[in-house]
């Protein structure tokens, strides 16, 4: 079956069951209700406290085809996840299904548990380094399933994905299970990517390598919903929070792109007193962060807040006054977990307040602006952030899909040519966010605004900005690079890419033959 982005969508699919085809940004409504997880009692004298991991899956037990869960904030200094397989394989348990908010290459031990049947299904949102070459190559024998931070926390919340065992890499916990992400040798911020995960498991595991004493303050996650506390000698490098850029380009034109993106948000109408915005860490989104903090700054206004992977920059536009609350799912850098320690404007939200579609209300509602990138965008403003141009799996939407169906104005920045190829096609590779959610797309040789967003694409141009239509923006980059030739598939799907709501908006299938 076609969906509403015009891809052919299975009816079902191994290990994931019917597939509900995307029919469109807020078409779907779905009569969900929260799950409810096992309730527990703890005895007075009871000692959460174990040993090692090896007798957390004994007295749970952890067994057969389980699903445990994982989160990120250590990115690519996580230690858990592989302490936690390495402990399985050793038990011999066989069909785990992992279900981790995103993977990076320090998680490369996840192949060879999938090669030898230790794991048999994967669930993430953001796969990064050696095990996306691996999945796109078909070592896991059913679909990866692929969702937005938003996403995974709707599964989760609504038990449409049931985890039986949450592991929590915890920075600091007491005896009892208080959980701190600010705190200890491996502070890592905010963790809330790890709250639906505790909130919502039948069992909850902190391992923490910063036992202290009862009670431990502030508390992330409360001792209400962690059954067991594991001590182990290092649960991660705090340095490898700091993955890829973090600090504003000095390319000139990245630059140039970024000048454009600031001058876009301060030519929409939204550039006011109140003024809320997200953008991601990398080098040309803070250089239109710092581009459009100088227009703030003359223009004498205060932003409400600011969001997104939270770095040392924001938290500088925070003690500034250029906004006055930062609200973080996530740091992206060991400036903004001290800002988070420290800072009472700077709050810590569950990725369900983030970007859960079904709830009463979630922070990306609130966005006036967000900035993102593309790997690919087509001319129907469709942009792919999830296979690169050879099709390997090599990112995946996060929170990308969230903000931009939240945001009043959506901005995706791009150079025209990436590795001398054109980013700008007729259909990108894998859809990962819908063009109806996406605004403007910045790039060194002009703004092309969406169709329907007229009034918008007149704003701009009454401002001087070069507004371009997105076809000619297309052919230039085919005369500078030439007409990509798409790489070859064979018919076998290996991820399903899951939108906000549930639906699947693509599929990912094997690369090669």
């Amino acid at each position: 079956m076609k969906n509403a982005v015009g891809r052919e969508i299975p009816a079902a699919a191994a290990g994931y069951g019917q597939v509900a085809a995307f029919a469109g940004a807020f078409q779907t409504t779905q009569p969900l209700r929260r799950y409810a997880p096992l309730m527990k009692q703890a005895r007075p004298g009871d000692d959460k406290v174990l040993d090692n991991l090896a007798e957390v899956f004994k007295r749970i037990p952890v067994k057969d085809g389980m699903t445990l869960s994982f989160h990120h904030h250590f990115r690519n200094g996580d230690g858990v996840l592989n302490q936690v397989l390495a402990v399985a394989a050793s038990l011999g348990r066989r069909n785990l299904n992992i279900m981790i908010s995103s993977i990076f290459p320090v998680h490369a031990p996840l192949i060879d548990h999938i090669r030898s049947g230790v794991v048999g299904g994967l669930d993430t949102n953001y796969i990064s380094g050696p095990v996306g070459k691996a999945l796109s190559q078909g070592v896991l024998a059913n679909p990866v399933i692929m969702r937005t931070h938003g996403g995974r926390a709707r599964a989760i919340e609504a038990g449409q994905a049931h985890v039986d065992v949450a592991f929590i890499a915890a920075p600091a916990c007491d005896r009892y299970g208080n959980v701190s992400g600010t705190m200890g040798p491996a502070a890592c911020g905010s963790l809330g990517y790890a709250m639906p995960d505790a909130e919502y498991a039948d069992h909850v595991v902190a391992v923490t390598d910063y036992l202290v004493d009862y009670p431990l303050a502030p508390v992330s996650i409360p001792q209400t919903r962690v059954d067991y506390v594991v001590a182990v000698e290092k649960i991660g490098d705090p340095k490898g929070i700091v993955s890829g850029t973090t600090t504003i380009t000095k390319d000139p034109v990245g630059l140039k792109i970024a000048q454009s993106a600031a001058q876009v948000i301060a030519a929409s109408g939204l550039l006011k007193e109140g003024f809320s915005f997200q953008t991601g860490a990398g080098g040309a989104s803070l250089a239109a962060a710092d581009y459009m903090a100088r227009i703030m700054e003359r223009r004498g206004i205060s932003g409400s807040f600011a969001m997104g992977g939270i770095t040392g920059y924001l938290v500088n536009m925070l003690d500034r006054g250029l906004f006055k609350r930062i609200i973080d799912v996530q740091d992206f850098d060991l400036e903004a977990v001290k800002s988070l320690a420290t800072n009472p404007n700077h709050l810590e939200v569950s990725a369900g307040y983030y970007a859960n579609p079904f709830n009463s209300g979630c922070v990306v509602n609130m966005l006036d602006t967000v900035i993102l990138g593309a790997t690919e965008i087509d001319t129907d403003f469709n942009v792919n952030v999830t296979t690169g141009s050879d099709g390997i799996i090599m990112g995946g939407s996060g929170g990308h899909s969230d903000a931009a169906a939240g945001a009043k104005m959506t901005i995706i920045v791009a150079n025209l040519l990436r590795g001398r190829l054109p980013i700008l096609l007729d259909k990108v590779l894998t859809v990962t966010t819908p063009g109806e959610t996406v605004d403007v797309l910045v790039t060194e040789h002009g703004v092309a605004v969406n169709p329907r967003r007229a009034e918008l694409a007149s704003r701009l141009k009454d401002s001087g900005l070069p507004v371009r239509d997105v076809h000619d923006l297309k052919m230039l980059a085919e005369k500078m690079a030439g007409v990509p030739v798409a790489p070859t598939f064979d018919g076998r799907i290996v991820g399903l890419v899951e939108y906000r709501d549930g639906t699947v908006i693509d599929v990912v299938r094997q690369a090669g033959g």
